[in-house]
């Protein structure tokens, strides 16, 4: 895919509806192919959304995961773009600060906010903007200008927002939702697609009647299965990732899914 040139055409951008829509209909500001990542840039189908997700880091690849499996988000936007960009200017004016410009054009740049994110409290419905930082950048003035801008403009709007470092993100849990994250639609995954929904309704109920009291490692117990149900190695496994993304059991995501291992259905 080419990459679209670095000089922003705003105007066209916004026409073309990017930064604007909620759930499935979002479009980031900024995709995977726009800029350099020093993490690992990663493209996740979001279960919420509906959508593809497009996270430029491992800090924000991991966040993202822990907001999947929250109850309380309904809706995430990454790469969310501070518009319109004349309001950022005013506040880095006020501020006496430089606002981010295109190194190569000198042109002024849209600035982004990592995640606006929509949550369901006890208040209602309501919007908080999340940045992700390494607590190290934190110590680069430069850095801080800029989100002294971006908490202005979120301030200017009544909107929460905060800077989230790798201290709050817990990589074991976001390892576990990983882990799972991809087998929401049992009838997606190999060794499923040819089997009729009902049937797999009755060896997904089945697998859970085995699981549920087992002291035995989840590994064995689901190449047990497998064998007594006829059906290829590996779909116990992903009928138990089906029930852990599902909610149909639960388990502690806070200590690593190890399926060598028993492990306890809270």
């Amino acid at each position: 895919m080419a990459k679209r040139k670095r000089t922003q055409d705003i105007e066209k951008m916004i026409k073309e509806g990017y930064g604007s829509g909620t759930y499935s209909e979002y479009k980031p500001w900024i995709k995977i192919q726009d800029v350099p990542s020093l993490g690992r840039v990663t493209r996740v189908n979001g279960i919420k959304t509906n959508r593809q997700h497009e996270l430029l880091s491992d800090m924000e690849r991991n966040y993202f995961y822990i907001l999947e499996y929250s109850n309380n988000v309904k809706d995430i936007r990454e790469q969310f773009p501070l518009l319109p960009i004349e309001d950022t200017l005013s506040i880095a004016d006020e501020l006496g600060l430089k606002h981010p410009k295109n190194p190569e054009t000198g042109e002024y740049v849209v600035m982004t906010t990592d995640f606006l994110i929509t949550v369901s409290t006890s208040n209602g419905i309501k919007e908080v903007a999340r940045t992700i930082k390494s607590k190290d950048d934190l110590l680069d003035k430069r850095i801080l200008e800029k989100f002294e801008i971006e908490r202005v403009f979120w301030k200017k709007r009544n909107i929460d927002w905060a800077i989230v470092t790798e201290e709050e993100i817990d990589k074991t849990i976001a390892h576990n939702i990983r882990f799972v994250q991809g087998y929401r639609d049992i009838k997606n995954i190999d060794g499923f697609i040819d089997i009729d929904s009902l049937e797999v309704q009755d060896l997904v109920y089945e697998f859970l009647k085995r699981i549920v009291d087992d002291k035995r490692s989840v590994r064995a117990v689901s190449l047990e299965f497998d064998k007594d149900m006829s059906l290829k190695n590996g779909c116990g496994l992903s009928i138990f990732k089906y029930l852990i993304i599902n909610k149909i059991i639960e388990v502690d995501i806070s200590n690593k899914i190890d399926v060598n291992k028993n492990i306890p259905i809270l």
